[in-house]
């Protein structure tokens, strides 16, 4: 492939992840207008999606087998998905959308020191950098946010979880396609969090759902979830799990701008979110920048 085609080509990735990680900020507004608790809702959330995935794949008569070993990994990864998603509806339910969204920038610290460990090379300082500044930035927020220290704690776990599965992701997309990596996941996911209802009794009736939490659920579980998260994976394939993370730190920009928009939550937070964001965001925005001058100082 030619070096015009691989920047065609990295680009168009790049554009995807973009729209990709927009349809995750609208995650958030649906989390936080569906009644149900997270658990329940991360369940009705991931059978939806498993149910349009089988659908895709029986119309298009897709071929989903892979081997034993595979799918005890994609299945035990379902477990990592269905926790960072129940983590991050937990975080909404016990503080904001703007809160939650903002813990969830910590993906790139997580990713930044997880992903040398499994891929087994050297830790980038500039990474490195780059995640401590935006732990800085939720240490600030941490700080004058007391109220919501529950949900920022949700918010961290839930960040740690996605950072893990991305990378795992990021090596699995190789040898399989997003779509079947998707299923596979979702299917695991479904069964973990069933077996955890089951334990907890949690299948009582508060799983009815009203009218408003099914159209809710059906735009999340169809949209928010199998059509992004097979689109997610996809551009994993020429794009480093770290990218990915940083990309999806712009998710709290178009989760906060909605949430503004829906609930008007700007009149909940304090000076010290404020700054706290606006370090997390400027590191998000400066890190590419930095990482190319490097690159050409280095490269004289």
């Amino acid at each position: 492939m030619s070096s015009n085609n691989i920047k065609t080509s990295l680009n168009r990735n790049l554009l995807i992840l973009h729209f990709t990680v927009f349809i995750w900020g609208f995650t958030s507004i649906l989390g936080h207008l569906i009644s149900i608790s997270a658990v329940q809702l991360v369940w009705y959330r991931v059978l939806i999606a498993l149910v349009s995935l089988f659908l895709y794949f029986k119309i298009g008569r897709v071929d989903i087998k892979v081997s034993r070993a595979t799918f005890i990994k994609l299945f035990l990864t379902g477990a990592l998905v269905g926790g960072h998603w129940i983590l991050f509806f937990q975080a909404i339910k016990s503080s904001t959308v703007a809160v939650t969204l903002v813990c969830l920038s910590s993906m790139t610290l997580f990713a930044a020191v997880f992903e040398p460990l499994f891929n087994k090379k050297k830790i980038s300082k500039l990474e490195i950098v780059a995640g401590l500044l935006i732990i800085s930035g939720i240490l600030i927020i941490f700080k004058f946010e007391t109220q919501y220290t529950m949900g920022i704690i949700f918010g961290l776990l839930s960040a740690a979880f996605a950072s893990l599965f991305s990378i795992i992701n990021s090596k699995e997309v190789k040898h399989t396609t997003p779509p079947v990596i998707a299923f596979y996941e979702m299917a695991g996911a479904l069964v973990w969090i069933t077996i955890f209802l089951l334990a907890t009794s949690g299948f009582d009736q508060n799983m009815i759902l009203n009218t408003k939490d099914i159209a809710y659920l059906m735009i999340l579980g169809t949209v928010c979830t199998s059509l992004a998260y097979v689109a997610g994976v996809s551009v994993m394939r020429e794009i480093s799990a770290f990218k990915v993370a940083l990309i999806t730190n712009l998710e709290p920009v178009y989760g906060i701008l909605m949430a503004f928009m829906f609930f008007g939550e700007s009149d909940k937070l304090t000076a010290g979110f404020w700054i706290g964001a606006c370090i997390i965001l400027s590191t998000i925005f400066l890190f590419p920048v930095a990482q190319t001058r490097i690159s050409k100082y280095r490269s004289r």
